[in-house]
């Protein structure tokens, strides 16, 4: 291994890297006397972002249950400084890794210990949210980020945190220094046009220009997830294959688009740079690869960009994303656009919470979307893509900057689809044994099909 990669391994080893990771949690239990404290006069101008009508929630204590560990540092500076402008102090309570989100949640309600606001994925939102969460329908962000809220029976109950999207990450670099020609984005549009441009690679001296990771997160949320999400781009969209697939009325192996998606992973597989041994790949390794040439395309999401900073990548070298190619119609939406969508939700607690502290969780969300401190925030230091259309900042990392870039010209789809919380760990599994050549894709078909008729 060159010095350079073995530095990266180094400084990458200890990051959190799974959309997935798990979260710890504690918070002091509410006394009677709590419970019956008084809201907090004033709190509606903390919607417009002015921080004199918090003076009477000043000194209140809230706590933030945070989900994503890669950027709890940067968390904590943001409370930090919501607690300088508005006296209000927001506890960011750490992730644990190997710690489920929704089990830490439900294990605190049940021990009198909720957090204030919890930031969790859509799925466990939709779980939680009726008996836990408060009804934040009336809310001013509402309107800002109406294009990215998550509704449940037509209520909203949860505050879009960010947007995040995945596809096939590119180095448009290592691509025309292989290829001794320019490379256009744009022409990666159906099966045909990524197989062809992965033989000229191949073909160029780059062997192996696929990057696959190995991990049940990675494979079973994040690729397989794309069946669900193409079915036509909505999230009520991919509800509705769901069902089918509940319901047994849709096999997986008569699915196009499952069959479009094990064609063009098959694809992939082929010019894996782990193929020798793909279930003894290295996360913190796979970064390298891209970062460093060796590889040119990598199957992941925005939140990678961290991963390939540490392992030495470049700015300059142009990193994007190319669509997830399913089949080879180019005027299909799924190969001339890629998913993002708000993934991390917030939620207010309304069954433990007192009056003031739900007074001072709702100011601190307003001040993330309305204030110009939180919104430079939000994107400068804990580097989101905020999912409020009124924050004017752009996206600092390159693949931030492409999904930002291909929003505004309505090359993505919003779609973001709802599983029960055991669905990236028991088909990822299954994903695991097909990318090891364990199973054919008759079994892998069969083990999605068992997996969702036993959700009825």
């Amino acid at each position: 291994m060159k010095v350079k990669k073995m530095l990266a391994v180094l400084m990458t080893a200890a990051m959190t890297t799974g959309l997935m990771a798990g979260c710890g949690s504690s918070s002091e239990e509410k006394t009677a006397a709590d419970k019956e404290a008084p809201a907090a006069a004033g709190t509606e101008a903390g919607t417009e972002g002015s921080t004199e009508s918090t003076s009477d929630l000043a000194g209140t204590k809230i706590t933030f249950l945070n989900s994503k560990g890669e950027i709890q540092a940067a968390m904590e500076e943001v409370a930090e400084a919501f607690q300088e402008e508005t006296g209000i102090e927001v506890e960011i309570l750490s992730c644990g890794a190997g710690e489920v989100p929704y089990t830490k949640v439900t294990t605190a309600y049940n021990a009198g210990s909720a957090p204030t606001m919890s930031m969790l994925d859509t799925t466990d939102i939709v779980a939680l949210a009726e008996e836990y969460a408060l009804d934040l329908s009336d809310e001013k962000w509402v309107s800002e980020c109406e294009n990215q809220i998550y509704k449940l029976n037509d209520k909203v109950y949860s505050f879009p945190f960010c947007i995040e999207g995945r596809g096939l990450i590119y180095n448009k670099t290592a691509i025309e220094d292989t290829l001794g020609k320019e490379f256009d984005p744009s022409t990666i549009n159906s099966y045909d046009s990524l197989k062809a441009l992965l033989e000229e690679l191949s073909a160029a001296g780059m062997e192996k220009p696929v990057v696959l990771s190995k991990e049940d997160w990675s494979l079973g949320a994040h690729q397989l997830g794309f069946i669900y999400d193409t079915y036509d781009g909505t999230t009520a969209g991919s509800a509705e294959v769901i069902e089918q697939l509940k319901s047994g009325s849709l096999k997986a192996a008569d699915y196009e688009r499952f069959v479009q998606f094990m064609d063009t992973f098959d694809l992939l597989m082929k010019y894996n740079i782990n193929g020798d041994d793909p279930l003894g790949a290295l996360y913190d390794q796979d970064p390298i690869f891209l970062a460093d040439g060796d590889a040119a395309i990598w199957a992941n999401g925005c939140w990678a960009w961290p991963n390939l900073e540490e392992a030495g990548a470049e700015k300059d070298d142009e990193y994007g994303f190319l669509p997830m190619v399913l089949g080879n119609d180019t005027s299909d939406f799924a190969n001339n656009q890629i998913q993002a969508s708000a993934t991390k939700q917030v939620m207010i607690d309304s069954v433990q919470a007192t009056e003031q502290e739900i007074a001072a969780a709702k100011e601190f969300l307003n001040w993330m979307v309305f204030s110009e401190t939180g919104q430079k925030m939000l994107v400068e230091d804990v580097a989101i893509i905020p999912s409020c259309s009124n924050n004017p900042n752009a996206a600092l990392d390159p693949l931030g900057q492409d999904i930002q870039n291909k929003m505004k010209e309505g090359k993505t789809y919003s779609s973001s689809f709802i599983a029960p919380s055991d669905h990236w760990s028991e088909l990822g599994v299954s994903m695991q044994k097909y990318l090891a050549g364990q199973s054919a894709r008759e079994q892998l078909a069969g083990e999605v099909d068992a997996y969702w008729t036993a959700q009825q």
